[in-house]
Formats: structure tokens, C-alpha cells, sequence
């Protein structure tokens, strides 16, 4: 009997980037060894969208209009972000807009010590952008990819990946409870750490790592890849010619890869 596959949970992450000497570099968290998930991974903040990522009334706290899943989305992006790195993509709502400055950090760092009590749901982040005055700057998200894990996964995500400039002179801090770290890499850096056996990077990561390689800097990273249609990737469990597992994936997704080995899958 075919066991009829799970549910994929709406998740998000963030690419976070910054101009580097010569390319973008990105914010990488290094997971808890202890986390059920990519557990010691390298991986861009984000995690799971929860019940109050859709509440309706985020309407009045939020720049820009997506629609209900890529709304969704965006929020657990910007939220996750917040407690896992600390770093806070809004504005303040006197001063909210397309193109509008994000805050300081005086705003970060003064909300920095509610990141634990959102993240377990203790507190609300509606509430504590309500109450401080503020809107997600949701528009200032491009989305950058869309992957759906395996059907044969028994924990399957719905994952949309998104890239922004990161907020002027915050300053990102790991949260010490799913992650261990926080650092910026150059895409390249971060795969050459993973070629070497210095990181553990999961494919989805990897892929998206390998795309932002192309970049050269922030600015052309956003006009680039805000141009481009986002392919939705189901990587399909199959076989090389060889007879070797593996998963499949669109060659129209762009990301110069088609197969990857199972034994160089992670997760």
C-alpha cells in the first residue's frame, strides 16, 4: 500500500544580504544540534508560519499586498528573522512606504529582549509592532525561490525563500536556543566551507547559495533576481543512469542542477 504523503507545513526563510569586497554576503545561522531540523546546519533564518502570521489584522501593520499565502509567508519571514537573528525588517508607520528607511537599531535593540517570548508564543509580534509603532516592510522581501519538500519526507515544508538588503546598523545576534551562530558569508564562501567538510549545508540552502553566487552586489542582486518568475522545486526521488539514487529537479528552476545524489543529501 502507497502511504499517501504529509502535508507540507508554510514556511519561510530570508536570505539576508549586505555588500561584501567583491559579492553580496549573506546572514547564516548554524542550527541547534539538538533541533529535530537541519540539526548543526548552516541555514538562512526562518522556520514554520504559525496561526497569527495570517491573522487578518496585520493588514494595517504591514507595506505591501501579496496575497493570502505569499502575505503568510513574508510575516513568518520577517518574524522569523527577528528571532532568530535579531534583525528587524520594518519601518515606522509615520514614516512607512515603498522605499522608506527600515529602522535603526535603536529599535532592534530595543526590542531584542521580546525575541524569545515571541518565538515561543508567549507574546505576540502583532502586538509588539502594533504597540512600538511600526509596519513590516514586507515589500522590501523579493521572493527568491519555492521549495516543496519530497513526498517520501515524513516532515514535508512548503517553503518560499526570500532576499533583503539587510537593515542599516543592526546588528544580527543568534538566539542561543534553535540557533548556535551568526555570520556572514559570501555565497561562495559558504559553499567552499561545505566542499571542504567545515559546514553542513542542506541542499535547498546549497542551491540558493549557489544562485545568489551569480550576484555582485546588492543592488544588482535585487534588480536581477526581482526581474526573474520564481519556479516552484518538488525534487522527484528517482535514479541516475548509473542505477544511484537520486532527486530530481527542474531544470527551468535555474539553478544549473538537475540530479542530486541521495547520498549528498543532509536532510
Amino acid at each position: 500500500m502507497t502511504k499517501t504523503p504529509s502535508t507540507p507545513r508554510l514556511s519561510a526563510t530570508v536570505l539576508i544580504i549586505r555588500d561584501g569586497e567583491t559579492a553580496p554576503e549573506v546572514l547564516m545561522v548554524k542550527r541547534h544540534y539538538q533541533i529535530d531540523f537541519a540539526a548543526g546546519a548552516l541555514v538562512f533564518p526562518g522556520g514554520k508560519a504559525n496561526d497569527e502570521d495570517s491573522s487578518p489584522d496585520w493588514d494595517a501593520y504591514t507595506d505591501g499586498d501579496f496575497g493570502p499565502v505569499q502575505q503568510d509567508a513574508r510575516i513568518a519571514a520577517v518574524r522569523e528573522a527577528f528571532e532568530e537573528s535579531g534583525l528587524l525588517l520594518a519601518r515606522h508607520a509615520s514614516r512607512r512606504g515603498p522605499g522608506a528607511p527600515l529602522v535603526g537599531p535603536e529599535i532592534s535593540e530595543k526590542l531584542a529582549p521580546h525575541r524569545g517570548a515571541v518565538d515561543r508564543q508567549e507574546e505576540s509580534f502583532l502586538e509588539l509592532i502594533r504597540d512600538n509603532g511600526l509596519v513590516l516592510a514586507l515589500d522590501s522581501l523579493i521572493h527568491f525561490g519555492h521549495w516543496i519538500t519530497p513526498e517520501m519526507m515524513p516532515k514535508r515544508f512548503d517553503t518560499h525563500f526570500y532576499l533583503a538588503p539587510a537593515p542599516s546598523d543592526q546588528i544580527a545576534a543568534h538566539d542561543g536556543r534553535e540557533t548556535t551562530d551568526a555570520v556572514w558569508l559570501g555565497a561562495s564562501e559558504a559553499l567552499d566551507m561545505e566542499l571542504a567538510g567545515k559546514a553542513t549545508i542542506i541542499f535547498p540552502t546549497r542551491m540558493n547559495l549557489v544562485k545568489l553566487a551569480r550576484s555582485t552586489s546588492v543592488a544588482e542582486a535585487a534588480e536581477r533576481f526581482g526581474a526573474e518568475d520564481v519556479v516552484m522545486v518538488l525534487p522527484q526521488a528517482g535514479k541516475t543512469d548509473t542505477g544511484e539514487p537520486c532527486l530530481f529537479i527542474p531544470e527551468e528552476a535555474g539553478y544549473g542542477q538537475t540530479v542530486e545524489l541521495l547520498s549528498r543529501v543532509n536532510v
